[in-house]
């Protein structure tokens, strides 16, 4: 019994001096190792490719000026045709009588007129003489005037029928090639419905379609260079129409780029254009120095004498493959984190491994 009491006393003895004994304090952390970049302003003339295709720079829709039943068309999409000539006929049976009533209406204005002036000039003889009254020649003299009007206009009906007639032959307003064909045989044509797209004969266009992103705010420079992806020399273009309006399915801008002696260079066929931007001056950071505050683009900006770090809001101005430009957020000669962003914190301090410009 003694001895248990013992081995108590000195258990205990032992737990009180262990409270006693001083703790060992904790190591400060080691300040997190990070590679930096210093801010540098530069010009930045950024290239930028995309496709699109060979168009005619004229094209005309042509259609009917009349309605009618189409009984003839002569060219399918891809034919070449020359001004002038016949390319879809409508039924002219109805043009045919206008044509008809037209004529006789103008040889019974004649034969009025041929009468009225027999009768102006028998009534000026007889008024010489003194047979006839003044008021019996102006009489004649009116009857006269309004015969020739009756001429005049229904010569011109007659014109006007003619012309009808002629529209029920649709004809090519120029040298090119059919490219879209909206008309069958046996089909009723609407006057003024769309039947063949003509492409001009004539200089070529290079139609992309460029994001919205890349012009706002940017203009492109005059080296614009052309590709056919079936091979070739390239092909220099300039900017001949940028569209004012943005396709509101792909937020892309239609741009031209006109092309000139180009043969080789035939509709349709797909290229690759590429062009500079004027160059503007900007700031370039490498990919690892993106971070993110509040969902928006930001850089780890480093304190030259504390080597604390704070996150900085910037304003892209355009993402390329292994880095990023920016307009604001930071300025030259300011410290930014390039390696090890990732697990930072607010005011932490950081030892630099090393700058690089």
């Amino acid at each position: 019994m003694r001895r248990l009491a013992t081995n108590a006393l000195l258990a205990f003895s032992f737990v009180t001096l262990a409270g006693c004994a001083p703790q060992e304090e904790t190591p400060p952390k080691a300040p997190r190792y990070v590679g930096t970049v210093t801010v540098a302003e530069a010009q930045v003339a950024e290239r930028i490719s995309t496709t699109g295709e060979i168009s005619a720079r004229v094209q005309s829709d042509l259609s009917f000026r009349v309605s009618g039943r189409i009984t003839d068309r002569f060219v399918e999409v891809g034919d070449r045709v020359k001004a002038g000539q016949v390319l879809a006929r409508i039924d002219a049976q109805e043009q045919k009588a206008d044509l008809q009533v037209a004529v006789a209406t103008l040889a019974s204005a004649e034969a009025q007129q041929t009468q009225a002036q027999q009768a102006f000039d028998r009534q000026q003889s007889l008024f010489s003489t003194g047979v006839t009254t003044r008021a019996d020649l102006d009489s004649a003299r009116e009857t006269l005037l309004r015969a020739q009007a009756t001429v005049e206009s229904e010569q011109a009906q007659l014109d006007t029928a003619r012309d009808t007639l002629a529209q029920t032959d649709l004809t090519a307003d120029a040298d090119g090639v059919i490219t879209a064909r909206n008309a069958e045989v046996g089909q009723v044509a609407q006057a003024a419905q769309v039947i063949f797209t003509l492409a001009h004969d004539g200089p070529r266009d290079a139609v992309v379609n460029v994001d919205e992103s890349l012009l706002l705010g940017r203009e492109l420079a005059d080296d614009i260079e052309v590709r056919l992806l079936s091979g070739g020399a390239p092909i220099k273009a300039e900017v001949r129409e940028v569209s004012p309006t943005i396709d509101s399915s792909s937020a892309t801008i239609r741009v031209k780029l006109g092309l000139e002696d180009v043969p080789q260079a035939k509709l349709g066929s797909p290229v690759v254009a590429t062009a500079s931007f004027k160059p503007q001056t900007a700031i370039e950071l490498p990919w690892s120095s993106m971070a993110s505050l509040n969902g928006k683009p930001a850089v780890w900006v480093v304190d030259p004498a504390s080597h604390a770090v704070s996150i900085r809001p910037v304003d892209v101005i355009t993402y390329h493959s292994d880095r990023f430009s920016i307009r604001s957020g930071v300025k030259p000669g300011e410290i930014v984190v390039a390696t090890g962003a990732n697990f930072l914190n607010q005011g932490e301090v950081v030892a630099i491994e090393g700058t690089a410009q």
